[in-house]
């Protein structure tokens, strides 16, 4: 299927189960990345991803198929303070952010990530916000590689560790 068959809106109550069970899948699956047993609360905020829309300015993004098919998700943040992340993100001004990324086991190498994230950074714009900031794990090496090619840049001072992990921050200058 052609990515441009999918369409990118915010994600309806009766799909945040749906999209909650993708992100656990995903990120339990990533070699190298913290398991269930290791992070629990991170888990339990995946399985229960719906309520990260609670908080001002948050949306959860999908990407959906014409058939239906949740191709993939990401939350998107118009301000960073709500952000949630470890580290300085949160104080950054006049600043988005988007983190959660995840493609579906069967949607991935058609483009949905880099939909996602240009539907993120296109909202960002829109919001008339000067950077958009990001975090990634060297888990996640497919998609630093898409971040890179998108214009971001690794931002060092966004750089934290949750537990043992080493989490890494990027930033795209808008």
């Amino acid at each position: 299927m052609d990515p441009q068959e999918y369409i990118v809106r915010n994600a309806v109550p009766n799909e945040f189960k749906e999209i909650g069970q993708l992100l656990v899948a995903v990120y339990s699956q990533l070699e190298g990345f913290p398991k269930p047993s290791e992070q629990p609360d991170y888990y339990r905020l995946l399985a229960n991803i719906g309520e990260i829309t609670q908080k001002p300015g948050a949306e959860l993004l999908v990407a959906v198929a014409p058939t239906g098919h949740i191709g993939g998700a990401v939350v998107y943040f118009k301000d960073m303070q709500y952000y949630g992340s470890g580290g300085t993100a949160t104080k950054e001004k006049n600043a988005s952010g988007f983190r959660l990324l995840a493609v579906s086991e069967a949607s991935r190498g058609l483009g949905i990530g880099k939909l996602l994230t240009k539907n993120c950074i296109q909202r960002a714009k829109n919001h008339h916000n000067r950077q958009l900031l990001i975090h990634s794990t060297k888990a996640m090496q497919i998609a630093w590689k898409m971040y890179e090619n998108l214009g971001f840049e690794r931002s060092e001072d966004l750089d934290f560790t949750q537990g043992e992990l080493s989490v890494y921050g990027f930033r795209l200058i808008l």
